[in-house]
């Protein structure tokens, strides 16, 4: 279920709009099982994604001053490792806050004019975890940042899922994450796997969604098509056409 942590800072709206623009074979994969899918985190295009910035390479020696060169060497080491392995073991499901459609996000992640944009809220999206109880979810918003002059924090194996470079804060992004790492004994078991591209996370679809919108640019048939599939599986949830395409009024 979902659980809070000091590592993920809450949007300071409860119910701002969150959005998620998907294709419609994933629309239909959320009705029919019920769940999110949670991506692998080394399965995502950005190779960034898990990473620490430039600036904490150069820091670090600042800031863990009060250890000796061979232990701190040792860490740098480690620290390299787990980080790249930590993203193995880290899935997340990604969401836009806006209060409005987003032109760029139709763009971006829809390959035709074949989708559908779920809007819920931050509130609906925790509370749609609340019968799951196989793994802790956790959500929080991304912040961006200068990888090249800024600091990442350090503490929890979060921090790097939870922070992006500048480039991307267009996305204005809220993820969810689950991290589940295995252990022999006492220690992680790199060898081992938990998830394989990813996980599909079960939710309660009517908590979740609060309307559905249908791509901008598609054709009345599919809008057709996507208000028969929502009925088929008794949703009760209200299906608009984005108006983003309408003609300006002069």
């Amino acid at each position: 279920m979902y659980k809070e942590h000091s590592a993920f800072e809450k949007p300071s709206d409860d119910d701002i709009k969150i959005w998620r623009y998907i294709d419609f074979t994933k629309f239909v994969s959320l009705l029919d099982k019920q769940a999110l899918f949670f991506a692998r985190a080394d399965r995502f295009s950005d190779p960034f994604e898990g990473s620490y910035s430039k600036a904490n390479i150069k820091l670090r020696p600042i800031m863990y001053n009060d250890i000796s060169e061979d232990s701190f060497n040792e860490m740098q080491r480690q620290f390299s490792s787990f980080s790249k392995e930590n993203r193995r073991f880290t899935i997340i499901n990604c969401w836009h806050m806006n209060d409005y459609e987003s032109a760029a996000m139709w763009n971006l992640y829809l390959k035709s004019n074949e989708g559908v944009a779920i809007q819920s809220t931050f509130k609906r999206l925790t509370e749609s975890f609340l019968d799951y109880a196989e793994h802790d979810v956790y959500i929080g918003t991304v912040k961006y940042i200068d990888y090249e002059t800024e600091w990442l924090p350090e503490g929890y194996s979060f921090y790097p899922f939870l922070h992006k470079r500048k480039s991307f804060e267009h996305e204005r992004e809220l993820r969810a994450i689950i991290q589940k790492f295995p252990t022999r004994g006492n220690e992680i078991d790199y060898t081992q796997e938990i998830f394989d591209i990813g996980a599909y996370i079960t939710v309660d679809l009517y908590t979740l969604i609060e309307k559905i919108f249908v791509s901008p640019t598609a054709p009345k048939w599919f809008s057709d098509v996507v208000k028969s599939i929502v009925n088929k599986y008794d949703l009760k949830k209200e299906v608009i056409q984005s108006s983003l395409a309408e003609g300006p009024v002069y």
